[in-house]
């Protein structure tokens, strides 16, 4: 052997590595919020509304209080002066934010809503207590439709919201009156965005323990945001925030809804303290149904200004968003910027006239949920191209490829907006490739056949595009973020040369401890065994925040390439010196610093480690240690985008849909891991068919959550899922260090828009050219009696 040549480190970015993380969670080895055994921990539980829409005259906790095992109760009484009230950190310009007390003032606006809080020795008593505390209400008119709650007449929920009109946003380019003036034709489409629950298999947990000697909080909380949920629970209760240590534990998903800051988080905290005990609150599925944040929830008008050769002039917009009773986190900027920013899709269209109006309703607070915003705008373009499409007689995958920007047009300005930057894609390769691994020219050349045998076949490729990988703290601040947009990542190699990464992301299930420790292996050029990853804990992360907006590669991700770069910067100049070599000459490839020319000249990783520790051959003026840390700020946000392609049946006699065949093109940028890529588009598939097929909240006139479990509410089962044939198209970003562009949202961004595309264009002989999703069995065979007894 020659002892003389350098091994070769074998990258591993790029690589489909399995999760390091699956063996412990799936050998029940997870370590969950309701885990946590705290001794002497006492349990909470929430006193809600019942009601939509009520006055709050009296609350009588006395009988509560008088219960075995009780150790208190509050109210808003009690609580008044000392809690803060609940604030968004995403306002919208002009947007009016309607005081959120965390427990019922004078009024309640929606089922679930917190009226009292208790707190016993057990779980149980605590529940049993709730039925002893007597509240007297005077119902109120309610109103829970997003338009019904701006006509005039409406009931009004807010003093200081008129109208229930919350604000009115606004965002365009070029004269759509000329666009329409220029047209051979406008057409029209009325869209419903299905209210959804985002369901985490873990609902929301907290635990919190106080210590009095230090003054000190301990929070156990699975939050997406963990640095940011520390400061927003500072912010309320008015705590010092390096008091409080908050510790985000293994996360049953969140997908958005773990991301915003809610009552019970408060007052457990607050509980605590007041009395004195560590205590626990623990969400049921139906709490989580009524209580925690809901998604999309919008009704969109859509007109289209086209010519009859296929070509797409302008697209106006006027919409009516659902917020909810309370402004939530994002509220705002969800179903606006999230919105109307990305209206026009993956089309050359040279001009937008959009409009969103937010309205307030009796209904649980609407904010981000996977895609936040993204599905909601790739419906309203892809139905409404599909609706040019069947108006003109164009085969809607020829009416795409009429409209697509083209590879050679990127970076592309949308309507030519200064605000935004399409950065790289190639729409035409993902939208042919997709028709080409669907069998779009086999389905269409058998459709007439099959309906001749009573089969209702339909087939579709619809696109997508999206902006994520959120960052440029200056910017967000211009559009009305209260939050950065840059993450921090440190990395620590201890004097045996092994390595710690602490990260401000947070995982729900995403791979970071794999994905993360790939990025600093193949930086560092060591086995990824040699690298821990540590995050979810405000004492050991210095910074972060957190995940969301599918950032966690290019600006999580990003920030780890950059602290590991420079670590193995001041590792080659601590190595120079151990080998009296100049900077310049020293090399290094898997774990061996050595001279150039002279490979004999070698010194391993931990020796030099160990080095910068010892610190009696360092650099002059270099400080001891190996370890860097960064927060990384990006340069833009990328833009993921695709088309997926969808075979589906209906069933005439029952309105059942089943998908025969599901694609999935899509360009994420660079690959960190093809497995874990593969996965995401999997989940994200699995929700937006949820969404698609499926999912669908509902309340009546007065207020109340008709689905207020998983009896009435129906998520996707394993066997009502297609098998989903998921491949990659690769145009690297040049907005962040990685060339990433972002997975984690593009599955149900995707999704939505080809299985209603598919399940219409099987019947579309019928005249069935739209149907408001979800498409349940019941709804989709009514549309076709209705269309039956039309013709």
């Amino acid at each position: 052997m020659n002892t003389n040549v350098i091994p070769v480190h074998v990258p591993q970015v790029g690589q489909p590595i399995r999760r390091r993380e699956d063996p412990r969670l799936l050998t029940g080895r997870g370590r969950y919020t309701d885990d946590i055994a705290i001794p002497h921990l006492a349990h909470a539980a929430v006193l809600r509304s019942p009601h939509g829409h009520a006055v709050v005259k009296t609350i009588d906790t006395s009988a509560a209080l008088a219960m075995d095992g009780v150790v208190g109760v509050l109210t808003h009484a009690d609580i008044q002066g000392r809690i803060g009230d609940i604030r968004p950190n995403w306002v919208v310009a002009n947007s009016i934010v309607p005081p959120h007390p965390v427990l019922a003032a004078a009024h309640v606006r929606h089922v679930g809503e917190p009226v009292a809080f208790v707190v016993a020795n057990t779980r149980a008593q605590a529940v049993d207590a709730l039925e002893a505390i007597v509240v007297d209400y005077e119902t109120l008119p309610a109103v829970v439709d997003e338009e019904a709650a701006l006509a005039p007449g409406a009931p009004q929920l807010h003093a200081n919201v008129p109208g229930n009109l919350v604000g009115t946003w606004r965002i365009g380019g070029g004269d759509y009156a000329a666009a329409a003036a220029q047209a051979d034709r406008i057409v029209q489409v009325r869209l419903v965005n299905n209210r959804l629950i985002p369901s985490p298999i873990e609902p929301r947990a907290v635990r919190a323990v106080y210590d009095e000697a230090d003054d000190r909080l301990t929070f156990y909380l699975p939050t997406q945001v963990p640095h940011m949920s520390r400061r927003w629970l500072a912010e309320t209760l008015g705590w010092p925030e390096h008091r409080i240590h908050l510790v985000a534990p293994d996360i049953g998903g969140g997908f958005g809804a773990k991301m915003h800051f809610y009552a019970e988080e408060i007052l457990v905290a607050f509980a605590a303290r007041h009395f004195g005990r560590p205590v626990a609150w623990t969400e049921t599925r139906s709490e989580a149904h009524m209580a925690t944040t809901h998604g999309r929830a919008r009704v969109d008008h859509v007109e289209a200004a086209v010519r009859q050769d296929g070509r797409v002039l302008g697209i106006r917009l006027r919409s009516v968003a659902n917020l909810g009773a309370y402004v939530s986190n994002m509220g705002t900027g969800v179903p606006t910027v999230n919105v109307g920013s990305f209206a026009l899709g993956n089309y050359d269209i040279p001009v937008l006239d959009a409009e969103v109006r937010l309205a307030t309703t009796n209904t649980t607070s609407v904010d981000a949920y996977r895609g936040a915003g993204r599905p909601e705008a790739s419906y309203i373009i892809e139905r409404t191209m599909d609706a040019v499409a069947h108006q003109l007689g164009i085969d809607p995958l020829e009416l795409r490829r009429i409209n697509l920007i083209r590879k050679h047009q990127f970076p592309y300005q949308p309507y030519q907006h200064p605000m935004w930057r399409w950065d790289s894609g190639n729409y035409e390769g993902c939208l042919e490739s997709a028709a080409d691994l669907i069998g779009y020219d086999g389905w269409r050349a058998r459709q007439a056949a099959l309906r001749a045998q009573g089969r209702y076949v339909g087939v579709a490729v619809t696109c997508y595009m999206e902006m994520v990988g959120m960052g440029i703290s200056r910017t967000l601040a211009t559009r009305g973020f209260d939050r950065g947009g840059w993450e921090s990542a440190q990395v620590r190699v201890h004097s045996d040369g092994k390595v710690t990464l602490f990260s401000g992301s947070m995982p729900q299930g995403h791979g970071h401890a794999t994905s993360f420790a790939q990025i600093a292996g193949d930086v560092l050029q060591l086995p990824m065994d040699y690298i821990d990853v540590v995050q979810g804990d405000t004492d050991r992360v210095p910074a972060g925040h957190g995940t969301f907006n599918s950032r966690s590669m290019a600006v999580g991700g990003s920030a780890v390439h950059s602290a590991a770069s420079k670590v193995l910067a001041k590792a080659t100049r601590i190595a120079a010196v151990m080998l009296e070599a100049q900077p310049e000459a020293v090399g290094y490839a898997s774990g061996t610093f050595f001279v150039s020319g002279d490979p004999g000249r070698r010194l391993g990783f931990a020796q030099v480690a160990r080095m910068a520790y010892v610190a009696s051959k360092l650099p002059s003026g270099m400080d001891p240690g190996l370890d860097e840390t960064v927060f990384y700020e990006p340069r833009g946000m990328g833009t993921p985008n695709g088309s997926h392609a969808a075979a589906v049946e209906v069933d005439l006699d029952t309105g059942q849909v089943t998908v025969l065949d599901y694609v999935a093109v899509d360009d994420v940028g660079n690959l960190i891991n093809p497995l874990l890529c593969h996965g995401q588009m999997h989940g994200g598939i699995a929700q937006g068919i949820g969404q698609a097929l499926y999912e669908g909240v509902d309340y009546d006139e007065s207020g109340q959550l008709l689905t207020g479990s998983l009896l009435d509410y129906a998520v996707p089962r394993s066997d009502q899922l297609p098998r989903m044939r998921t491949s990659f198209q690769i145009t690297p970003t040049s907005t962040n260090a990685l060339g990433v562009k972002g997975i984690g949202e593009a599955g149900c961004v995707g999704a939505p828009t080809v299985i209603v595309a598919a399940v219409c264009d099987a019947l579309q002989t019928l005249g069935i050219t739209h149907i408001d999703m979800p498409l349940t069995p019941p709804r989709v065979w009514r549309a076709i009696q209705a269309a039956q007894t039309r013709s």
